[in-house]
């Protein structure tokens, strides 16, 4: 008789987004006549693809249709050209090379699947509130307990991001050996500071520790001396793997792309930790398709980073607009500089499903209950900049036309 994966029952994600769903059809039901809903909690983008981006999928998948340039399975860590131009430009100086740089579909997928290579006894530790992927992963893969009366699962550690740390935790006193760090961080909005990171690579060093990176956001760090990759700080590239995407600095959420660093430094249980993840890309993952490679390769061209540099600058503008606004009403808004996203606190005596009620119900504004993001979440919600300036504007304009939040 077949058995299932127990540990997918202990699963809790999935309510959440469908809960959100479920309230605004509600509403939606009930409120046909007042109006079109302001989405802020968008995840995705809304821009189209940069134009040196399509010319460059549109060549590549021509070439697919010639004999003299047909190409077939490419290499599974990724074509060479791409990678040369990540390691020039993403990390010129920082010693990282194209042999150390994976192709892939995600950095999502990238960031499940990474937790493989590692035995079930490790402690893990993720950021709370942070980006929901990592937990469920080691959730399925049996690494966790169940899920507790506390709102956490057993057998993790959560690194509380708080108003008084900044949202930039540091490291606890106890030995852990995954330790997931989203920076700069889905939902608040903040990226770590320099200092930060250095406390957290040092920490990894004296105890053995890996940093597992999502950088997913990374493109939109533009703050002064804010570092745009963990490998900026001495050290990191013996503790320390980056996990990126091109989904949202480049509109290919659409199109798969992303990449994962594994230096070369990085040995455990005297095992090469890179050549332990080649292994294991080369058994489970064919690439990422050589016309989808070509159109990342385009972004680096002086016209790809002329374009995509707009379209950053421009979702940064409507989130800093996001956050000014919020504040101007009255609100606690956190975030929203080196991230699209912005952290907004619920007034006192409300919780993030009141708060994102009455903004639905009062003002007809979409945003992201913060507690889908962990119980430390909970009296937050989360506005995405990933909208058109007419949506942003909409939905302020509404906030600021009440100093009323109950």
């Amino acid at each position: 008789m077949v058995k299932l994966n127990s540990h997918f029952f202990k699963l809790r994600g999935g309510y959440f987004f469908a809960e959100i769903e479920r309230r605004i059809a509600l509403f939606q039901g009930q409120s046909s006549s007042r109006g079109s809903l302001f989405n802020l909690g968008i995840g995705d983008l809304v821009e189209p693809l940069p134009p040196s981006l399509l010319t460059a999928l549109v060549g590549a998948c021509e070439e697919m249709g010639r004999r003299e340039s047909f190409r077939g399975y490419g290499p599974a860590e990724g074509y060479l050209f791409l990678r040369e131009k990540i390691a020039a430009h993403e990390y010129a100086n920082c010693s990282v090379s194209p042999d150390e740089i994976f192709i892939s579909d995600g950095a999502q997928s990238d960031m499940a699947h990474f937790q493989e290579l590692f035995d079930g006894t490790n402690r893990i530790a993720v950021l709370d509130p942070t980006y929901p992927a990592y937990v469920d992963a080691n959730v399925m893969a049996g690494r966790t307990g169940n899920w507790g009366k506390e709102g956490k699962y057993e057998g993790i550690t959560y690194l509380a991001c708080t108003e008084e740390n900044q949202f930039q935790p540091t490291p606890p006193s106890c030995p852990l050996d995954l330790i997931y760090l989203c920076c700069p961080n889905n939902p608040t909005g903040v990226s770590f500071e320099r200092a930060k990171l250095e406390a957290w690579v040092e920490y990894a060093k004296r105890h053995g520790a890996l940093l597992l990176i999502d950088g997913a956001y990374s493109s939109f760090v533009t703050g002064d001396g804010m570092p745009r990759t963990i490998y900026e700080i001495p050290g990191a590239k013996e503790v320390a793997v980056e996990f990126r995407t091109f989904s949202k600095s480049a509109g290919f959420t659409g199109l798969r792309c992303s990449y994962t660093v594994v230096p070369k430094e990085i040995f455990l249980e005297g095992r090469s930790l890179r050549e332990l993840w080649k292994r294991r890309q080369e058994t489970k993952f064919n690439g990422v398709a050589y016309p989808i490679q070509r159109a990342a390769e385009a972004l680096f061209s002086p016209a790809g980073k002329q374009e995509t540099g707009a379209r950053i600058a421009s979702y940064l503008q409507g989130t800093r607009c996001i956050r000014e606004r919020l504040l101007s009403s009255g609100l606690s808004a956190f975030g929203g500089f080196d991230a699209p996203y912005v952290w907004c606190k619920a007034p006192e005596g409300m919780g993030s499903w009141d708060f994102f009620d009455f903004l639905l119900q009062k003002h007809q504004i979409i945003s992201v209950p913060g507690s889908g993001f962990g119980k430390g979440g909970e009296g937050f919600i989360r506005f995405s900049g990933f909208v058109g300036p007419a949506t942003i504007e909409g939905a302020m304009s509404k906030i600021n036309a009440t100093a009323c939040y109950r």
